[in-house]
């Protein structure tokens, strides 16, 4: 049985591994649109590669997973976990060191146009045959690191339903003046998204401002909303509500600020300083801009700065990742409409459906 993947990335390079791992007679071909494996895992992490999530329903299919190919894990307090070198290139190199030991061909430089019913595959290289073909081409975010949202235009003409894509976990621009006077600054607070004055989304978290507007986890993690907003004919009003001291009531704020007249001893000077002009001396003002800051929002810095994209190919479409519309066709990680907020839970998708997705193949073709 030959198998054909279509993208070296994370979901792709696991359901390789996994095929042959589960059967040696399995021919495993993976087509990489660019010159080396894995170069978005290379970036994730801030170099670190957050492979998985303590909390994410899919860590021990992952964790035994990367035990069975040698790689040594360690999550650090908030349940992030990282290779125990804490360096991204260890992955890739085990991953890639497995491939080659298992006898996996992977043919890099190589586009995919597009795969006919009977799983023939039309690419820049040439036609391959397949008895199976894994979609594993990644979403739209960051096309220099191999996610050019291909996938979902083969998908669709075999008729899978794309749902609306847009960009996910990305910062937020602002037309606002403050984020910028407030360039690097971190705050701890709860960020609110408000569409049309109604609230979308809110968490608490930490917020860094820029000179864009706002970065930092919990805006990462409501970027999606706003992401999605944009991408209709006609987005609503958006803007960011923080309350930048979350643990005071407004009347214990109203206490505090009787006493000692200035937001100082709990902002620090520089935002402080604009909360308070902004309020022209008044306490009431004052409390309303602390508790309640709103900040205009225009967009996100779009797919070259997100992480993941928003959407995808229909879940309901498909059985074990395999398409209920062709048969033999297979679909993992980013290009299904599968979304988690940061912290590796969206990479412990895409490693467990790669592994599911092969599990999977082997089952169907060895009880066949």
């Amino acid at each position: 049985m030959t198998t054909i993947i279509i993208g070296a990335g994370a979901s792709g390079l696991a359901c390789a591994i996994r095929l042959k791992m589960n059967n040696q007679q399995n021919d495993v071909i993976i087509l990489e649109r660019l010159n080396q494996v894995g170069k978005k895992l290379l970036a994730t992490g801030n170099g670190r590669c957050n492979l998985t999530n303590t909390a994410s329903e899919y860590y021990d299919t992952v964790k035994e997973f990367f035990s069975s190919v040698g790689l040594m894990m360690r999550a650090d307090d908030e349940g992030r976990v990282y290779p125990y070198s804490n360096q991204a290139s260890t992955v890739v190199e085990i991953l890639e060191e497995k491939c080659r030991a298992l006898g996996i061909e992977i043919v890099t430089d190589c586009s995919v146009y597009g795969i006919d019913d009977d799983l023939t595959v039309e690419s820049s290289n040439g036609i391959f045959m397949a008895d199976r073909v894994v979609i594993a081409t990644g979403g739209k975010a960051q096309k220099s690191l191999g996610s050019d949202g291909s996938g979902y235009d083969i998908l669709k003409k075999l008729g899978h339903t794309i749902t609306p894509l847009s960009p996910a976990l990305v910062q937020l621009i602002s037309s606002s003046k403050y984020p910028r006077a407030l360039k690097g600054s971190r705050v701890k607070c709860n960020m609110t998204i408000e569409l049309d004055d109604e609230i979308a989304g809110s968490e608490y978290g930490e917020v860094l401002f820029a000179d864009y507007g706002l970065s930092g986890i919990v805006t990462m993690n409501l970027s999606e909303i706003v992401g999605r907003n944009f991408t209709e004919n006609e987005p609503k009003k958006c803007r960011a509500v923080l309350d930048l001291i979350p643990e005071m009531s407004r009347e214990s704020l109203k206490s505090y600020l009787e006493k000692f007249k200035s937001l100082r001893g709990i902002l620090g000077t520089k935002l402080a300083d604009i909360i308070e002009k902004q309020a022209e001396g008044s306490i009431d003002k004052m409390i309303a801009c602390a508790k309640s800051w709103k900040l205009i929002i225009t967009g996100t810095k779009g797919y070259d700065f997100a992480q993941i994209t928003s959407g995808g190919a229909e879940l309901n479409e498909f059985d074990g990742f395999e398409s209920k519309l062709v048969k033999g066709l297979y679909a993992c990680g980013e290009v299904l409409d599968k979304q988690f907020e940061c912290g590796g839970f969206n990479l412990s998708f895409a490693w467990y459906s790669g592994i599911t997705a092969a599990d999977n193949i082997c089952n169907k073709y060895t009880t066949r």
